[in-house]
């Protein structure tokens, strides 16, 4: 097995992604945090705000965060700014309507936004600014991408950079035209890699998103990839793009011919992509939205070296059992024999293939792993799949104390229970879900 994002989950094993990183796990005492600040299909009013730890799994932060108190907000981009505050860009108007203006506002916590100013792009002509993009230069410079049309032709969109004058961000240079993307293009977001500036952006006419590459963030740039050259259909837009803790690349964009939001993932920077996935929880609700990623304190944590074991958050008296080397679910209690208590009981270790990562061992010796689908206890044969095959990282489970475990090598895939078995799937998003791959550490069985 080795192309599982091209095939139905039923028809391979779990694996090795091919040319994948794997530096999964973040540090011990520490998390991962996403953070997504949408529109609403429903209303373009407002903004929802939606954090996550493993970039696939939203949750609701709050509701209606942020309503400005005039025009209204659509395409919003977040980044977190030096001065530790959170800050949104964003059209101000309706797709009809003339918008020669973007929108700023301001937060302390993500959840709570202060409206600052509407800033009125300094273009001649100008009929409409859009889908305002943040982008952090590698020397600290912060800047806007703003898609721009002027009246002798108002749907011919140019992306242009504004450059922050000051630390406040309340003054802009003069626009500059990116420099070989050209008219017709929307949705420019830039992510740089080394001296490499990487543009993903909307072909207008063809609805494709295609790339482009430039040493210099204002270009020349060069579209290498046009037409569906990723394998992620037409009619799509308002690409974001970030790093993963295991190294690999994810995009997110909007389906909005299909009314769905789709993420798809790159392990060799850009050339190729996983086959789009639907976004669980916010797909068919939100709309363009960009991606910020924060280390912050906290997150779930287990002490390494010692024996546990390993109890479901929705079925109290259900725990982790090796059953004949597959992981099952039985109910264990203080009157099982003592042979069962011990096929319950797991050394949790650091992680064969990071140690921020964790492993679990069973009395012979054996180690948990995904294989199949199934969770199961072999013998450690040495190799790297097998050490990556057996590390899981820990993630916010769905009550206090509870852990979900996602697979090192399968981001987005968790050990659940499913049928009284421990399996490895892709998570979700429903609450159900999200119950059925939290388990709660205990003390040992054995």
């Amino acid at each position: 097995m080795r192309a599982l994002a091209a095939l139905p989950a039923s028809a391979v094993l779990l694996g090795e992604l091919p040319g994948a990183a794997f530096a999964a796990a973040p540090p011990s005492g520490s998390a991962t945090r996403y953070t997504i600040v949408p529109f609403l299909n429903s209303n373009d009013g407002t903004v929802n705000v939606y954090q996550s730890d493993d970039a696939t799994d939203f949750r609701l932060l709050k509701s209606s965060a942020f309503t400005p108190p005039s025009n209204r907000i659509r395409d919003a981009s977040v980044f977190k700014h030096t001065d530790g505050y959170y800050y949104l860009t964003y059209t101000t108007h309706t797709w009809q309507d003339i918008s020669t203006t973007i929108g700023f506002a301001r937060s302390s916590d993500r959840a709570n936004w202060t409206f600052l100013y509407d800033y009125t792009v300094p273009i001649t002509n100008l009929s409409r600014a859009w889908a305002p993009e943040w982008f952090v230069d590698s020397d600290g410079s912060v800047n806007v991408i703003v898609s721009c049309s002027v009246t002798s032709d108002e749907w011919i969109f140019t992306p242009y950079r504004l450059k922050a004058t000051n630390s406040t961000l309340t003054a802009w240079s003069s626009p500059v035209a990116l420099s070989g993307i050209g008219p017709n293009h929307i949705d420019t977001y830039i992510v740089r890699t080394g001296s490499t500036y990487h543009a993903f952006t909307k072909n207008e006419t063809a609805k494709y998103i295609e790339y482009a590459t430039a040493s210099s963030l204002t270009g020349p740039y060069t579209i290498s990839r046009t037409g569906d050259w990723a394998g992620w259909g037409s009619y799509r837009e308002g690409p974001s793009v970030i790093q993963l803790d295991n190294g690999g690349w994810r995009i997110f964009f909007d389906g909005y011919g299909d009314g769905t939001y789709y993420y798809s993932d790159s392990y060799d920077t850009f050339a190729t992509w996983s086959a789009p996935t639907a976004l669980p929880v916010v797909s068919g609700a939100a709309r363009h939205f960009t991606v910020i990623k924060e280390t912050v304190s906290g997150g779930p944590s287990l002490a390494k070296n010692v024996t546990r074991s390993f109890q479901s958050a929705n079925y109290s008296t259900r725990y982790w059992q090796a059953q004949s080397s597959l992981l099952n679910l039985p109910v264990v209690t203080a009157s099982s024999t003592a042979a069962e208590k011990s096929a319950a009981t797991f050394t949790v270790v650091a992680g064969l293939a990071d140690s921020n990562g964790y492993s679990f061992r069973d009395s012979s010796g054996n180690y948990l792993r995904h294989w199949d689908f199934r969770a199961r206890f072999d013998a450690n044969d040495g190799t790297s799949t097998f050490a990556k095959d057996a590390t899981f990282i820990a993630r916010t489970g769905s009550s206090s104390g509870a852990i979900r475990w996602e697979s090192y090598n399968y981001p987005g895939y968790y050990l659940r229970h499913y049928n009284y078995q421990l399996r490895v799937e892709r998570t979700a998003g429903t609450d159900l879900f999200r119950q059925d791959s939290s388990f709660v550490p205990v003390g040992a069985w054995g």
